[in-house]
């Protein structure tokens, strides 16, 4: 199962969205925050409570299996690879927090990779379960269905008065993170997305970049998520953000129609601009890639472009990363040149086909 995880491009359940028409919205992730009772938090760095963790999640399998009836896989992070810990950080299995070689980190993966599970992060447990498009309470029903599978065999930290106990104090309560991943190029071009941005953040709401806190939104891919965890429950919060983003998606979809309307012809300009440099280009950076491959993304879906595949610009997104384009090669040695060689040529095969 480690070898499909590293190997494939996309994960299995980002495959299934039935439903995109427009690739305005790639994903949605309920991340829960859990730490055992009884159990001194990861962030004391005590190696023997850290030994517990790691013997419990390991014998978590059999119980997750019967929970949602998925094999289960538990991977030891330290005996990866430096290359191997950053594919899992590119595929967004896992935070950039658990990429260090630390003994007893582990990783708990779904057949589908659907459900991730970070082990001794910075807690106890952080449940990740993913979906395509803007499926968030499927996402949070799967987590919730994981949750009390674990909880029912080992009792979580909690209080009755502050909730889940957690290691940062912005965790505490519902110990809930729900974001959704947006493709918004249109807001990009048209400059309209500081403003936007602006205002989401004023209504409490994080906006994050590709890799979450602290990235770029590299490709015109935004990240959008909540930041209370107390004061208000789980639905409320999916609830409201999901409001938020088909507020973001109507706002897309209008800019959309701005640009074509306004001034076609230099939308094109652009768009066939960026498709001819990367049907051509000999060399293409990581940075470069992203933003021609968005732009000509936000082609195919206002029928300039011709078609290129359902699922092509996630797939070319991830198989341009550069640890997993080094894995897709089969070299750990590529220097920058023959990463940026490399990824060109693999962007013009796509785009011959």
């Amino acid at each position: 199962m480690l070898d499909t995880i590293l190997d494939s491009p996309l994960s299995q359940w980002l495959c299934q969205d039935t439903e995109a028409t427009d690739h305005i919205v790639i994903s949605s992730r309920i991340r829960l925050a859990r730490n055992f009772d009884d159990i001194l938090f990861t962030n004391r760095e005590d190696t023997v409570s850290l030994e517990k963790v790691n013997i419990i999640s390991r014998g978590l399998l059999p119980i997750l299996k019967k929970a949602d009836e998925h094999q289960y896989t538990n991977i030891s992070l330290e005996q990866l690879s430096q290359r191997e810990r950053a594919v899992l950080v590119e595929k967004h299995l896992m935070s950039p927090a658990l990429e260090e070689q630390l003994p007893y980190r582990n990783l708990i993966v779904s057949d589908d990779a659907s459900i991730a599970i970070m082990v001794n992060e910075e807690d106890h447990l952080r449940i990740q379960s993913m979906a395509p498009g803007l499926k968030l309470q499927q996402a949070y029903n799967h987590a919730v269905q994981i949750d009390k599978a674990i909880e029912a065999k080992y009792p979580y930290a909690f209080d009755e008065r502050f909730g889940y106990l957690t290691a940062c104090p912005t965790n505490v309560g519902t110990g809930l993170r729900a974001s959704v991943m947006l493709h918004l190029p249109a807001l990009t071009l048209s400059g309209r997305i500081t403003r936007l941005i602006r205002n989401i953040i004023q209504l409490g709401y994080s906006v994050r970049g590709l890799y979450g806190e602290g990235s770029e939104a590299l490709g015109c891919i935004y990240q959008i998520s909540n930041q209370r965890t107390m004061g208000i429950s789980e639905e409320a919060t999916i609830e409201q953000l999901i409001k938020i983003v088909e507020g973001i998606i109507a706002e897309e979809r209008k800019s959309r129609q701005s640009l074509l309307h306004n001034d076609k012809e230099g939308l094109e300009d652009i768009l066939w601009r960026s498709y001819g440099i990367l049907q051509y280009a000999r060399r293409v950076s990581g940075k470069e890639a992203l933003s021609k491959l968005s732009d000509i993304q936000l082609g195919v879906d206002l029928e300039i472009l011709p078609f290129w595949g359902k699922d092509t610009f996630n797939e070319l997104v991830a198989i341009t990363r550069p640890n997993f384009l080094s894995k897709y090669l089969g070299s750990e040695n590529l220097t920058d040149t023959d990463r940026d060689s490399y990824r060109a040529k693999v962007i013009r095969q796509k785009l011959s086909n």
